[in-house]
């Protein structure tokens, strides 16, 4: 069912795309057959319909299992006639590849299709073509890893700047009460001599014994 879906809406599209390409200004007049030429070359050079290529394959093969599994007896026949009607409609890929190349047409002009079938039938075109896949995955690998950092970078330095603001605006510490001592003037303890010599309060004599 899937796969059916599949179909049917590349169908759409496809019909979509011819109706909007000769209904727009650049296909009121028709296609001069060598800028056909130029989009077909195109096309072919960087493979823009080999995506489709399983479409018809898998429509069939889907078809075969659903019609074999409600007619188990007519499972030769069903997988024969398929195969048979499969093949009769493999010619008509050459209606998608005139969709794709009028497509290409309707944006590029037939010097840049020219230029484009140019660079990727040179082996730098076609290196590109088949290592770009592995070259888009370490780059999507690469800026997950740039991403991560980014955003943990972004959130210390952040946080940094709002924790030293935050500080910044703290109440500074109460200041002693009234009356209380200092704590670098605390009363001697008793008996012991006053640091200026003089004697004790309660009349004692001095830590070294000398009297007045």
């Amino acid at each position: 069912m899937m796969l059916h879906n599949r179909v049917r809406g590349l169908c759409v599209v496809l019909a979509a795309s011819a109706v909007f390409a000769f209904s727009s200004p650049a296909f009121s007049q028709d296609v001069t057959e060598s800028h056909l030429k130029a989009a077909r070359a195109a096309v072919a050079a960087i493979h823009a319909t080999d995506p489709f290529d399983n479409i018809l394959p898998q429509a069939a093969a889907a078809l075969e299992s659903q019609l074999i599994q409600k007619n188990p007896d007519m499972q030769e026949l069903i997988g024969k006639t398929i195969n048979e009607k499969a093949l009769a409609l493999a010619s008509r890929r050459a209606d998608l590849e005139k969709e794709a190349a009028l497509a290409y047409a309707k944006v590029f002009s037939e010097k840049e299709l020219n230029e484009i079938a140019a660079f990727y039938s040179s082996d730098s075109g076609k290196k590109l073509l088949d290592s770009g896949p592995t070259v888009t995955r370490d780059l999507v690998k690469a800026a997950d890893i740039w991403q991560n950092g980014l955003a943990r970078d972004l959130a210390q330095q952040v946080g940094e700047t709002l924790a030293a603001a935050a500080k910044a605006k703290a109440p500074a510490a109460p200041a002693p009460a009234d009356g209380a001592a200092p704590a670098d003037k605390a009363a001697p303890a008793d008996g012991a001599a006053p640091a200026d010599g003089s004697a004790p309060a309660d009349g004692s004599a001095p830590a070294d014994g000398t009297q007045n």
